[in-house]
């Protein structure tokens, strides 16, 4: 029988078993997958892009003028 894929915890390196059984995977527990989600709402996580769509959906959410 062949020895299950193993990966590093992405928030404390513990090793980690990548099967079904684990619910937390890639995490090796509840409390680092909260404390990665927790990075990422805080925006101490990102991911790269271009800011051209930023810029150009930036007035997306503004109101509309009033009057008619």
């Amino acid at each position: 029988m062949s020895q299950p894929l193993t990966v590093e915890c992405p928030t404390c390196g513990a090793p980690v078993e990548w099967s079904a059984k684990n619910e937390f995977r890639p995490f090796c527990s509840h409390r680092c997958k909260l404390i990665d989600l927790g990075a990422w709402a805080a925006e101490e996580h990102a991911i790269p892009g271009d800011n051209q769509e930023d810029e150009l959906f930036s007035g997306d959410l503004e109101k509309p003028p009033r009057g008619h």
